[in-house]
């Protein structure tokens, strides 16, 4: 590797590329690549944008270049084109001069004059001929695959699963910047006096309109605050600080989080409790423990206990109905996170799902022998998709007949209702991530 300082455009040409050679995860490998080269305010912001609208846009981008390209190209040339035909379509501030000029400098780095001449080549054609019209594709289910980047397969699911006119506007709503929510931490501070700490740091943040312990950043980065340091609040989305609300938590109780890395919920849950009772979290990777403990410790939660195993034989360690709320936060397919995660869609299939779906069924079935009469299990998920939401809810209200349906416990500004004991939340309802939540309550006093 050369030893020049990477600038905005190599770097996410990096990124882009590891997403697609090892099925690297694009956020995790934005924040890495934000604190190796030291990109800071505008840098950070343009690598963040073009990383993630490039990754958002693929299969549009391919689709623009299509007529241009007359050959088979080199894949890192490919993804070259596709992040200067992003910046000259949908970034407005930067002149395609400029944008022209740094792909071919990057492609004279990379390969050789005539991979540069190729790549100048192609975007002189499309700044002076344009972009193919969308219109020219006449099936309405291909042509909003195209046009918002989901793979056609996911898009006639959604449209069976939920109408043309819904599945629209979900997926226009995943190519939206997500807004950086976080949740005060109730036993160190109250939400004003956190927006006052932020504010006094430079950071813009307002109240959420209907979670009582939400802020939403309007300017600023929440996580690199003093005042996150100091445990003030954790980053997460509004949809996934609802899962709580569905436990009816109360002090003392002992509660169970069967699928607990990052440690999100399971701090929630230790939060409301307000350092009372006993949150035991579980997870299947030994070193995703410390993901956990480490925002326990910065938060200065005193109730929770973290353990290495996998929830499906959790019966073997763990004494039959002794926990008072069992969370199972499923692993699932993610399909309600891709503006955060936009890779996400095209590397899942119809085959992910429905074996995520025996997953989901298998750890519901082994943790409920642990929830004492009278007590909740709440499922969630942090997808959109019926087959592992309410088929999975279902399925699992059949089995157990020692179960019952419990009405959810939401906050009164919360407007969305499915029906009694499940919530669906889609990106659009209120820009937080696709969600599922559904309770069961235990037969028995």
């Amino acid at each position: 590797m050369s030893k020049h300082k990477k600038n905005v455009r190599e770097a996410a040409l990096d990124i882009i590329e590891a997403v697609e050679k090892n099925q690297s995860y694009s956020n995790l490998l934005l924040n890495e690549t934000i604190k190796k080269h030291q990109f800071s305010g505008p840098d950070a912001a343009l690598l963040t944008e073009i990383s993630y609208g490039t990754i958002q846009r693929k299969m549009t981008l391919d689709y623009y270049l299509a007529p241009f390209l007359k050959k088979k190209v080199e894949h890192w040339v490919r993804l070259l084109l596709r992040i200067s035909v992003y910046q000259m379509v949908f970034l407005d501030k930067i002149p395609d001069r400029a944008v022209i000029h740094e792909a071919v400098e990057i492609a004279k780095k990379r390969g050789h004059k005539g991979i540069a001449g190729l790549v100048n080549g192609v975007l002189r054609s499309v700044q002076r001929e344009g972009i193919p019209s969308l219109e020219e594709i006449k099936d309405p289910a291909a042509r909003l695959s195209i046009e918002t980047s989901h793979p056609e397969w996911l898009i006639k699911r959604w449209i069976s699963q939920y109408g043309f006119e819904h599945t629209q506007k979900m997926c226009e709503e995943n190519l939206l910047a997500p807004v950086q929510t976080a949740r005060v931490n109730g036993t160190r501070a109250h939400r004003d006096q956190v927006i006052k700490r932020l504010e006094d740091e430079g950071i813009t943040a307002i109240p959420s309109p209907f979670l009582p312990t939400a802020i939403r950043a309007v300017e600023g980065n929440l996580a690199r605050s003093k005042a996150y340091k100091e445990g003030l609040f954790t980053i997460q989305d509004e949809s996934s600080m609802l899962v709580a609300y569905a436990l009816e938590l109360e002090p003392d109780l002992r509660v169970l989080d069967a699928c607990a890395a990052p440690g999100g919920k399971t701090t929630h849950i230790a939060e409301i409790l307000d350092n009372t009772g006993q949150v035991t979290a579980l997870d299947l990777h030994p070193h995703k423990l410390k993901l956990i403990m480490d925002q326990v410790d910065r938060l200065h939660l005193e109730n929770v206990e973290a353990k290495s195993m996998d929830s499906r034989r959790a019966g073997e360690v763990f004494e039959a109905e002794s926990f008072d709320r069992v969370l199972v936060d499923a692993p699932c397919s993610g399909l309600g996170v891709l503006r955060r995660k936009p890779d996400i869609k095209y590397s899942k299939t119809k085959e992910d799902i429905y074996a995520l779906k025996s997953v989901q069924m298998d750890i519901l079935h082994e943790t409920s022998k642990l929830v004492k009469k009278g007590g909740l299990l709440v499922f969630s998920t942090c997808t959109v998709d019926k087959e592992e939401n309410v088929e999975t809810a279902a399925s699992f209200l059949e089995q157990h007949p020692e179960f019952e349906p419990n009405v959810l416990q939401m906050p009164e500004a919360l407007t969305l209702k499915d029906d009694e004991f499940s919530l669906q939340i889609f990106p659009q309802d209120f820009g937080g991530d696709g969600f599922f939540i559904a309770s069961f309550r235990k037969k028995g006093s």
